[in-house]
């Protein structure tokens, strides 16, 4: 990967996590500076990483070859407008922030930019990550692939033709951590009313779900459905629970909360 000078506007949890990555990695960290208005989180990424620190947006992006803009979607309007006095022509500009459209971001810069978008999700804090990106059509295949290789130091990677895709991404990979919690979460309550101890119980439910991530990993060869029914032996305990599961049709349930979170995301779109 070729080292270019980065500024991360915004060191939240994901810019963190993926300056973690890239140092991790062997990317030289004195070409990475991060802004954060908070003394503290200043010093720690300092310590951690050794990158640079700033308070001043303007001066970090103005000496950087690629902008990373990993705000909260409320602030990014005014965070792109404190940019646009800087000459942003031959800079890649790479946004973070889920529900905020090219066409926004390009109107808040009051330029059309070099811009690619990516939504990654939380397992990208112990990089286990999963992005979508999607660029504009300035965007060159020089930049497309740096971006890819900034979002493989924190997991895989996949990119979408149409913007509209990236909404997709969200439902499929950046909300979808939480849909597993959530059944984690059931699964660990249960086996705690079944006699279990909060801690045994929770051990049982990570490490069932550790190991099924990891055989759909390494068996990337044969479909998800094979391997269930590879577990599944007719009449037993596994297809007893199956069967309920399709009864309370939890297929259904899935695709419904699934389109749920695209509309969520279109919706927000429109807010910003």
């Amino acid at each position: 990967m070729k080292n270019r000078k980065i500024a991360f506007i915004g060191a939240g949890n994901m810019a963190r996590s993926i300056i973690a990555g890239l140092t991790s990695s062997g990317y030289n960290s004195s070409d990475i500076t991060a802004t954060n208005p908070h003394q503290q989180q200043r010093d720690l990424l300092n310590s951690l990483y050794g990158v640079n620190t700033t308070t001043d947006n303007v001066d970090a992006a103005n000496n950087a070859d690629v902008i990373v803009l990993s705000v909260k979607p409320q602030v990014m309007e005014s965070v792109c407008l404190g940019l646009t006095d800087i000459d942003l022509s031959d800079k890649l500009i790479i946004s973070v922030a889920a529900g905020i459209s090219a066409e926004r971001i390009n109107q808040y810069l009051k330029t059309e930019v070099n811009l690619i978008r990516v939504m990654p999700n939380t397992p990208a804090l112990v990089n286990k990550g999963m992005s979508g990106l999607y660029a504009t059509h300035l965007v060159s295949e020089e930049d497309k692939l740096f971006a890819g290789q900034l979002m493989q130091a924190v997991g895989e990677i996949c990119w979408v033709e149409q913007e509209s895709g990236i909404n997709n991404v969200i439902a499929a990979a950046g909300s979808a951590p939480a849909y597993f919690f959530l059944f984690m979460e059931a699964m660990q309550r249960e086996a705690i009313s079944q006699g279990f101890d909060e801690d045994t119980a929770r051990l049982l439910v990570q490490q069932s779900a550790l190991g099924a991530a990891e055989m759909v990993v390494a068996n990337a060869d044969i479909d998800i459905a094979t391997l269930r029914e590879q577990v599944t032996s007719k009449g037993g305990t596994t297809a007893e629970a199956l069967r309920s599961f399709n009864e309370h049709k939890l297929t259904e349930i899935v695709a419904t909360a699934m389109r749920a979170a695209v509309s969520r995301a279109e919706e927000m779109e429109k807010l910003f």
